[in-house]
């Protein structure tokens, strides 16, 4: 692997402690971004698909195992975003910060969705707020990822 390839590993590695740190560590919870869905949709665009969403896979019980009433559901839901971001490669295009912007955005809406989906109600989450909420984590985790990007490209 080159040297590029184990930047990348390093800033999904930077990221997945990252969340960890400040969401359970320190208590944040929902102020921090949803740095785990932006390491797996980053690491994503340089996986194969199958790779990928293993990759989702043992992060979504990583992440499940904090919330053990939700443990399948967070693993499904990033094993899914993770093989549906390694299959959109082709669509977003990595150099243009618009489009990976987008790529981030569309990627943790489809989380929250499937979240959604297979937990039901079990959070007390209504339909709306898949409208009105949703999009503003959405929004907040697209910004955090594409700040995560330029320090990375900044430092290489």
């Amino acid at each position: 692997m080159n040297r590029a390839g184990w930047g990348g590993v390093g800033l999904v590695v930077v990221l997945v402690v990252l969340h960890f740190v400040l969401r359970v560590g320190l208590g944040y919870q929902q102020l921090v971004p949803d740095l785990l869905v932006v390491a797996v949709l980053l690491a994503a665009r340089r996986l194969s698909a199958g790779v990928a969403a293993g990759v989702g896979f043992l992060l979504g019980l990583l992440e499940g195992a904090l919330v053990p009433a939700a443990l399948a559901a967070s693993a499904l839901s990033l094993t899914i975003v993770a093989f549906m971001g390694a299959r959109s490669r082709e669509v977003f295009s990595e150099d243009n910060y618009v489009l990976l912007a987008l790529y981030l955005f569309v990627g943790k809406w489809a989380y929250d969705v499937i979240l959604f989906i297979a937990t039901g109600d079990l959070f007390g989450a209504r339909a709306s707020y898949l409208f009105l909420i949703s999009p503003i984590t959405a929004l907040y985790a697209a910004a955090s990822g594409i700040v995560a990007v330029t320090i990375y490209r900044a430092l290489t």
